[in-house]
Parts: C-alpha cells; sequence; structure tokens
C-alpha cells in the first residue's frame, strides 16, 4: 500500500510539472505548443507530428514542417491557440516569437501557477485521506493493531509531507522564472 500512495503523490507532482511547463514565461520553450492541434491530412494532429520545433534564441522558436503544404495550416494553428505571440513564416516553417511579459500578464501567471499548485494540494490531501481511512478500515477489521495503525499513519503523513514539500518547490521555481 505504501508504493500505491507514493506513485499517486508521484503522479500528482508530474500533473503540476507538466501544467507549469505550459505556463508561458518570457523564455520559448517548445512545451509551450504542446496544445496547438495542426488540421493536417483531415484530423488534428499535435506540432511535433508535422514538423520539428528547436529553439532559435530566448524568445524565438523554430518550426521546419516536413510538408511544405503544411505551413499555412500550422500558422492557423499557432494564430487560433491565442498565444499572443507573434509569427513569421517563410519557405520552410516558421518562427514563433514570444514578446517580453508585461507586469500585468507575469502577475495572471502568477495566480495561475498559485491556483494549479492548490488543485495539486487537493490532490495530496485527497489521497492522504483515502489512506488514512484504509489504515482505519485494517484497524477495525483486525487486520493491524492499533501501535501499527500509528506507524502507517506516520508513515503516509511523512510521504504526504515530502510530496508538499516537492510542490512548493516546483512553485517556487516556477515563481522565480516568472519574475525573471
Amino acid at each position: 500500500m505504501d508504493n500505491d500512495i507514493k506513485q499517486k503523490l508521484h503522479e500528482v507532482k508530474e500533473w503540476l510539472q507538466k501544467e507549469y511547463s505550459s505556463i508561458r514565461t518570457g523564455q520559448a520553450n517548445p512545451a509551450l505548443l504542446d496544445s496547438v492541434k495542426v488540421e493536417s491530412y483531415g484530423s488534428f494532429m499535435s506540432i511535433n507530428q508535422v514538423g520539428s520545433i528547436g529553439v532559435e534564441d530566448a524568445r524565438t522558436l523554430r518550426i521546419s514542417v516536413w510538408d511544405n503544404s503544411q505551413i499555412a495550416a500550422l500558422e492557423r494553428a499557432v494564430r487560433e491557440s491565442d498565444l499572443g505571440v507573434s509569427i513569421v513564416t517563410d519557405s520552410s516553417g516558421l518562427r514563433v516569437i514570444f514578446p517580453e511579459l508585461t507586469s500585468e500578464r507575469r502577475v495572471q501567471l502568477l495566480k495561475l501557477a498559485k491556483s494549479k499548485l492548490e488543485d495539486a494540494r487537493i490532490s495530496v490531501r485527497a489521497v492522504r485521506d483515502e489512506a488514512m481511512k484504509a489504515i482505519d478500515k485494517s484497524e477495525k477489521d483486525g487486520d493491524i493493531g492499533e501501535d501499527e495503525k500509528f506507524s502507517q499513519r506516520e508513515g503516509v503523513q511523512s510521504a504526504v509531507d515530502d510530496a508538499n514539500r516537492s510542490l512548493e518547490e516546483l512553485f517556487t521555481g516556477k515563481e522565480a522564472e516568472l519574475n525573471k
């Protein structure tokens, strides 16, 4: 049961990392385009299925398409994604240029990061509550004694504390990144 709890807590941390990677800072990051879907040959695909994404400089991503007939669809998809970026098209693909963040936008992004942190904390609490109920049920059923119950509860609380600490570290890192 202990590994099951650690796995669930690890999944919460991974979710938060993924969410934070999609929050745009002043830096160009290919993960920011993960949510953009391009209409290609009658179906919607992620950008990395129609071309390659590279970082050109701190604020510019270069998307090189494998089929030049897809450039217009790719440009349309990025424009409609509402990422607040500039797009420059050329014969082999396009450049996605991220503007400097305004102080107003930084505040909005920090609020978003805090709300994602709170969502992660709620998930951690749910995992803890579920584990505590399972421990109480085991004691009630006579599978474990009172001493074992308290040691298992301590183990769960310790894992939850570690998870909360690592979530807080992720937030602190994102906060520093946004305030650069």
